[in-house]
């Protein structure tokens, strides 16, 4: 490369300029500093825009006696609890879950998520959909009152007579927590978030062939799932463990337990293009509690998330068991005494710890060893005493889903 031809000066200078040299780089510095406070003013206009694209599309929902709304980025203070609700409506859905015509709409998922008030713990219980529970009088989503209190039904219905806010009396009065934030996601909407956050990897200990789901995987290992893959894999029951609930719950904690280490290793929610897209996402496939529906509480919940070991995020089912009859016949029992002490942990905000071989019917240590953090220890599934006999894993255990092969 050459250099530059040195500009030769051929007039003399005027009177003024003689007195005050010009200072190329300062010049330059100046030029640069604009250009910056430019793009920082445009970039946070942009931002600004974005963001009340995202949070402008949300639907919203008021939960019962809601009052709580946060303030700002950073704001979340002590414990909170979050129900996450996934639903199996139709409507509006790929023609592949029948369209629109096809049955009701159930919470077929409901995860029960609770942070410590020092917000260095986390516990997810999974409820099984077709856990026989009584459901509350809840508000009519049209308005015209009151529904009527049921004694016992499966607790999937709860969506169907009083929508999100149904679902979230109902998952109260189950286990006695407070619930100030729920977010309803459907088929879609976990199909695109699993592509937005760049797939999952999960780990199956032999082939699955699943055909109520369309999921396959030709021989064991671990693949990285995406789209409707994932949802498939999330779906899928007759292609894990004993083809019931139970086990169908054990194999979705081998994915959030693998959603949770991307998370924290790749610094997903440190890459603005991800969450963008997550919020994207969120925005046109979720209907969240007006009190989530802002990005500032949703950003406070994932800082705070971020940071938990993930050997203190865990896993658990809802103490429960099948083959029982009168109203449980072919459905799903809850088990009240362990139920009780899960619970008494959870609303003292007491850590606990799992048996080593908690993972349930659905799942396994991974048999290959992959992942050295992971040597099965108790330590490895939480801290504190060991609740013997709740079923689930930490975020810390790399597991595999058990192939169904009943």
């Amino acid at each position: 490369m050459t250099s530059a031809t040195p500009i030769t000066q051929t007039q003399a200078a005027p009177r003024h300029a003689a007195q005050s040299v010009r200072r190329p780089w300062g010049t330059i510095l100046r030029v640069v500093g604009l250009s910056l406070v430019v793009v920082l003013v445009s970039a946070a206009s942009i931002a600004g825009i974005l963001a009340w694209k995202i949070t402008s599309s949300f639907d919203s929902v008021f939960l019962a006696g809601e009052d709580i709304k946060l303030s700002g980025v950073g704001a979340i203070e002590g414990a909170f609890n979050v129900l996450i609700v996934g639903s199996d409506t139709r409507a509006g859905q790929p023609g592949r879950f029948g369209g629109d015509a096809a049955g009701g709409t159930l919470n077929d998922v409901n995860i029960v998520v609770h942070v410590s008030e020092d917000h260095s713990r986390a516990v997810a219980v999974s409820v099984p959909r077709d856990m026989v529970i009584p459901i509350p009088s809840c508000p009519r989503e049209d308005g015209s009152g009151m529904t009527s209190a049921m004694i016992g039904q499966p607790i999937n219905v709860a969506l169907s007579y009083g929508g999100l806010a149904c679902a979230v009396l109902t998952a109260e009065e189950l286990t006695g927590l407070t619930i100030n934030y729920a977010g309803l996601i459907t088929f879609n909407g976990v199909a695109s978030l699993a592509t937005a956050i760049g797939g999952v990897d999960v780990c199956v200990n032999a082939p699955v062939d699943d055909p109520y789901t369309g999921l396959k995987f030709p021989e064991k290992g671990t693949y990285n799932i995406s789209g409707w893959e994932a949802l498939a894999f999330l779906r899928s029951r007759h292609g894990v463990g004993d083809g019931s609930d139970l086990g169908r719950i054990s194999s979705q904690q081998v994915y959030l337990s693998s959603l949770v280490r991307k998370i924290q290793d790749e610094g997903v929610l440190l890459d603005p293009a991800k969450i963008y897209g997550l919020a994207s996402v969120a925005a046109n496939s979720m209907t969240l509690s007006n009190s989530l529906s802002s990005l500032d509480t949703m950003v406070a919940m994932a800082m705070v998330l971020k940071e938990i070991p993930r050997e203190d995020i865990v896993f658990v089912q809802y103490p429960s068991t099948t083959g029982l009859g009168g109203i449980y016949a072919g459905k799903v029992a809850p088990l009240p005494e362990l139920a009780d002490s899960l619970f008494t942990a959870i609303l003292t905000d007491q850590p606990f710890q799992l048996d080593k071989d908690a993972t349930g019917i659905g799942s396994e240590i991974d048999p290959t060893g992959a992942g050295s953090e992971i040597d099965n220890k108790p330590e490895q599934t939480g801290s504190g005493p060991i609740l013997s006999g709740i079923k689930g894993q930490s975020a810390a255990q790399n597991t595999c889903s058990v192939a169904n092969g009943y």
